[in-house]
């Protein structure tokens, strides 16, 4: 789930906080509560009649922006901001997600701003299977998990689904937000460092264009402005699989 957070910004399957507008369990729940990620994520988003902004990531729109348009997946698409971002400029767009609830809002979202033709949707849980293709742009927005979640894996495989002269952007939480407490202290936030050598890419087929860390104002849920750590990796594959 990639978009644009209204108080948090954790996405996929992050640590989220409700917003004021949602209907939180008395006690919250995690995906050990459920049978599976998908029925967690539903019911995380039946809690509320949008989780998100609504406006795309602002590092997918400074790294893509006049990018030539061709075609992109979108990993964790939430309820569509993102794909609707790139879907109007010009690019042709597989967005998966692994709530059915939340592909729903990403479909009335690319109808409403006349890109639906360009998206397609897919319900994946990416621990167990993926889009096929390849992509000219494979996008991963803040794809964190607790829970059983194989990021490593999920992110590999997302760099074999990028094409030739094609770009992998990969942009994540580099701790906690200073409002929350760690309450997962066996949660790990990686280093770009750290997830481009997980990645283990071939020698020579890769050209690393980005690989850092940069902050952030963002408000908490109390509306206060805070300070958090992101990262930001993007590589582009030089030469064919």
């Amino acid at each position: 789930m990639t978009e644009h957070p209204s108080a948090t910004d954790h996405h996929c399957a992050s640590h989220q906080r409700p917003t004021a507008h949602e209907k939180p369990h008395e006690k919250p729940l995690s995906p050990e509560d459920f049978a599976s990620f998908e029925e967690y994520w539903d019911d995380r988003y039946g809690q509320s009649d949008r989780i998100w902004s609504g406006r795309p990531n602002s590092v997918l729109v400074r790294e893509t922006t006049g990018a030539t348009p061709g075609r992109a997946l979108d990993l964790g698409c939430g309820e569509g901001a993102d794909a609707v971002w790139l879907a109007r400029q010009g690019w042709r767009v597989t967005g998966t997600d692994v709530s059915g609830v939340a592909l729903g809002r990403a479909a009335e979202h690319a109808e409403a701003e006349g890109v639906a033709d360009r998206i397609e949707w897919q319900r994946h849980d990416l621990a167990v299977s993926f889009p096929e293709g390849g992509f000219d742009l494979v996008s991963a927005q803040y794809l964190h998990s607790y829970g059983d979640m194989p990021r490593e894996k999920i992110l590999r495989t997302a760099a074999s689904a990028v094409a030739p002269g094609g770009t992998l952007l990969i942009v994540g939480h580099g701790g906690f937000a200073p409002w929350e407490e760690n309450p997962h202290p066996e949660i790990h936030f990686p280093t770009p460092e750290e997830v481009l050598e997980s990645l283990d890419l071939a020698e020579g087929e890769w050209e690393v264009q980005i690989c850092e860390e940069h902050e952030r104002q963002q408000n908490g849920p109390d509306g206060r402005p805070g300070h958090r750590t992101d990262n930001t990796l993007k590589v582009r594959r030089l030469t064919g699989r």
